[in-house]
């Protein structure tokens, strides 16, 4: 299991055990976390699982691919530097204690 960290809309967090091959979003799913709609179930299809990463993690994660970027733009308020799709963050060991802040809505 990985710690994820989720730092809601209101500034509480939720700290999640979530195993590793999974998904962010799907930590966020299982474990409903508020904020994290995920209406396409994790097929990059839509932008509803949206998050900003923590400036201390962006450097660590791979760089989103094309069709990421291309799902981020229609998300709320999206930020070049920061804004991820919690469906393509795979789930591994490396990523133990990353956090994520959920924005206030999703679009």
């Amino acid at each position: 299991m990985t710690l994820i960290i989720y730092v809601l809309a209101d500034g509480s967090r939720r700290d999640i055990d979530v195993e590793v091959g999974r998904s962010v979003m799907e930590g966020a799913r299982d474990n409903d976390i508020p904020g994290i709609v995920a209406d396409c179930g994790g097929a990059c299809a839509c932008s509803t699982c949206h998050v900003y990463v923590d400036g201390d993690w962006v450097g660590k994660l791979p760089a989103p691919d094309r069709i990421e970027q291309d799902m981020i733009e229609f998300a709320w308020e999206p930020d070049a530097s920061r804004s991820r799709l919690t469906c393509q963050l795979k789930v591994s060991k490396d990523l133990d204690g990353l956090i994520v802040h959920v924005p206030e809505r999703q679009n």
